[in-house]
C-alpha cells in the first residue's frame, strides 16, 4: 500500500504542487482583503488546500491516462507509472474520480459560485491534455487551466471576480504558459516525429524562448497592475521585483545553444518564484496590517 501510494505521488508529481498552491493564496488573501476587507478564515484556507489537492491530483491523472501511449513511445516518459506497467489505467481513472470528488466536497463548502463554476475547471483539465494533438497552443490552454487556481481561491472567499481577479489569473496563466514552453524545448524533435503540436515544435528552439520571453514580460506587467487596483503597497512591489529579477534569470540559464539548465529554469526557478509572491503578499497584506 506504502509503494502503491508513493507511485501515486509520483505520478502526479505531488512535489510540483509548489508552483500553483502559492498562487492559489494569493488570490485568496487578495480577494478576501480587496473584496471583504477581511482576512480569509483557517476554514476556508483548509477547504482551499483540499479543492487544490483534487483538481491538480485529477489533472494529473487525466494527462497520464490520456497520454499514456504518446507517453510509452517518448524516451523520457517511458519510465512513467502507466507505461511502466507500475499501474493500471483503470487504477488511475478510479484515482481521478475520487479526486474530483474531493474537489466537489471542498467547493461546495466554500460557496455556490465556486461549485457552479466547477464544471469548467473539469473541462479545462480535460480539454487540455489532447491539445497537443491539433494546436501549438496547448501551452498557452494549460496557462490558462492552472491561472485558475488564484482566480477560484479569489472566488471561494468573495463569491465574486472582479477586475483585479482576472488580471491575477491572466498573469499566472502566461506565466504557466511560459515555463511549459521552456520545458517543452526538450521533446522538440520527438514531438515532430509524432506529429505533435508544440510552440518549440512550430517556431523552433529560438522562437520559442522568445515566445515564453513575452509571455513573461505580460506576466510582470500584470503582477504590476494588481498595485494600481488593489491595496497592495510597496512590500509586494519589492516581491515582484525579486520575481522579475527570478524570470530574468530563468531565462538567462537557458539558451537555443544549451538546454543543459533546463530543469532547474523549469522546477527550481519557478517554485522560488510562486514562493517569493506569496510571501511578499501575506507580509504586505497580514504581516504589516497587523502590526
Amino acid at each position: 500500500m506504502i509503494r502503491k501510494i508513493r507511485i501515486f505521488l509520483e505520478m502526479i508529481k505531488i512535489e510540483h504542487t509548489l508552483f500553483v498552491l502559492p498562487f492559489a493564496y494569493v488570490g485568496t488573501i487578495l480577494g478576501a482583503v480587496t473584496e471583504n476587507h477581511a482576512l480569509p478564515t483557517w476554514a476556508q484556507c483548509g477547504w482551499i488546500l483540499l479543492a487544490m489537492v483534487g483538481a491538480r491530483s485529477a489533472a494529473m491523472g487525466l494527462n497520464r491516462v490520456i497520454d499514456r501511449a504518446i507517453d510509452a513511445r517518448n524516451p523520457r516518459t517511458a519510465q512513467r507509472a502507466i507505461p511502466a506497467g507500475l499501474l493500471k489505467s483503470a487504477e488511475v481513472l478510479v484515482f481521478i474520480i475520487v479526486s474530483f470528488l474531493l474537489l466537489f466536497w471542498a467547493a461546495s463548502e466554500l460557496n455556490s459560485l465556486a461549485v457552479k463554476l466547477m464544471p469548467i475547471a473539469v473541462f479545462m483539465t480535460v480539454f487540455y491534455s489532447y491539445t497537443k494533438r491539433f494546436t501549438w497552443g496547448c501551452h498557452l490552454v494549460l496557462g490558462l487551466t492552472l491561472g485558475l487556481a488564484p482566480l477560484g481561491g479569489w472566488i471561494a472567499v468573495t463569491g465574486t471576480a472582479s477586475l483585479p481577479a482576472f488580471i491575477l489569473y491572466l498573469a499566472v496563466a502566461c506565466w504557466t504558459a511560459g515555463f511549459d514552453i521552456i520545458y517543452a524545448c526538450q521533446d522538440i524533435e520527438f514531438d515532430r516525429k509524432e506529429g505533435l503540436y508544440s510552440i518549440p515544435a512550430r517556431f523552433g528552439i529560438k522562437g520559442a524562448l522568445r515566445i515564453a520571453r513575452w509571455l513573461h514580460l505580460l506576466t510582470f506587467v500584470g503582477f504590476a497592475l494588481l498595485i494600481a487596483l488593489t491595496d497592495l503597497s510597496w512590500w509586494y512591489l519589492i516581491g515582484i521585483v525579486v520575481a522579475g529579477a527570478l524570470l530574468v534569470y530563468e531565462h538567462r540559464i537557458v539558451s537555443p545553444d544549451d538546454l543543459s539548465k533546463l530543469n532547474a529554469a523549469f522546477f527550481t526557478m519557478n517554485s522560488v518564484l510562486s514562493a517569493v509572491m506569496f510571501v511578499f503578499t501575506f507580509i504586505d497584506l497580514v504581516l504589516v496590517r497587523s502590526w
